[in-house]
């Protein structure tokens, strides 16, 4: 695996003013009705359309990917998908932070890729982020939930229900709150 990326504190005055530009602010809202209107709506066979979409409000797509009409995506200018990276029903990236799902790599129904959380440390709570990085073949059950500045390594398996606080390995099987390696994965024929 790659080196930790770092966390990043971002600057804000208060717990109750964001670090986000207007102008950052209004895209997103503009992308949220967007995903709305046109996106949200359209079945499986539509995933021409939403990747579309996807790629006008930013989204970094290597060829082609999955992306289930449910999925909710915060900032899509933060988010690069490789190819056949696929994003299950109500998937939430909250990608305030960049988030990588890179090639065959599968991210479930319902779980939640956090790239945001808080400085407890601080009494005004700032933002802090860090990347999630998804190598490939990674498969990540449903309900998962993956912390900010997390990797998780190519050819590994996450457990549904999952809690991904550090970094996994590559190759492993790995599951629990929080999440831990248990053993490597086997051929897919076994």
């Amino acid at each position: 695996m790659k080196e930790k990326p770092e966390l990043r504190t971002l600057e804000q005055s208060s717990q109750y003013t964001g670090p986000w530009p207007l102008r950052q602010l209004l895209t997103r809202v503009l992308w949220e009705i967007c995903w709305a209107l046109f996106c949200s709506w359209t079945p499986k066979p539509f995933n021409p359309w939403r990747l579309f979409w996807l790629r006008l409000f930013g989204v970094k797509i290597d060829r082609s990917a999955f992306v289930h009409q449910r999925v909710r995506i915060s900032i899509p200018w933060n988010l690069t998908l490789g190819h056949r990276a696929c994003l299950g029903s109500r998937v939430n990236v909250y990608n305030l932070g960049k988030v990588e799902v890179a090639a065959r790599a599968t991210v479930a129904q319902e779980t939640y890729l956090c790239a945001g959380t808080h400085d407890f440390s601080q009494p005004h709570l700032p933002l802090v982020i860090g990347k999630i990085t998804i190598g490939e073949n990674v498969f990540i059950g449903a309900r998962a939930f993956v912390m900010p500045g997390v990797t998780i390594g190519r050819d590994s398996i996450i457990g549904a229900c999952s809690v991904v606080t550090k970094d996994m390995p590559e190759g492993m099987i790995c599951h629990g709150h929080p999440c831990k390696p248990i053993k490597p994965r086997g051929p897919a024929d076994d």
